[in-house]
């Protein structure tokens, strides 16, 4: 099994690890703005991961559009809660996507902090993407 089609082994490393250290985390995931799958932890398949990074991708283009018809301020994290899981998608701040996927009975405040933590840790490890100019602040 191929981890990642672009990344460093570091990110590879830092997803196995958030993985293993947070219990009820279950996979994770590292994409491009553009949903390029860049790193996925242990444990999930190519084609698996292939299609968790579309499904990402569209959650992520979902809420910037939500953002920008709601006015000011941006997407910190898209949360989707499901029967037996829930997917926390967030942004770091070089512009890549993280996703993590989280047993059904996980504490959503403890693992929307520790996804936080993880992005700011993957961010090292990732290439700053660029920002379109629509999505870019107001004027600037």
């Amino acid at each position: 099994m191929t981890h990642a089609v672009v990344t460093t082994d570091n990110l590879v490393e830092i997803l196995d690890e958030f993985v293993n250290r947070v219990s009820a985390a279950q996979h994770a995931v590292a994409l491009s703005p553009d949903g390029l799958l860049l790193a996925v932890s242990h444990g999930v398949d190519r084609e698996e991961a292939e299609q968790l990074s579309s499904i990402i991708a569209g959650l992520q283009a979902l809420a910037l559009a939500a953002a920008r018809y709601s006015g000011p301020g941006g997407v910190r994290q898209v949360i989707v809660q499901m029967h037996g899981a829930f997917l926390f998608v967030t942004a770091t701040r070089g512009g890549a996507i993280l996703a993590v996927r989280f047993a059904g009975d996980a504490e959503v405040d403890a693992m929307a902090y520790e996804v936080a933590l993880a992005a700011c840790r993957a961010n090292l490890h990732l290439p700053t993407f660029p920002v379109p100019a629509d999505d870019g602040p107001a004027g600037g």
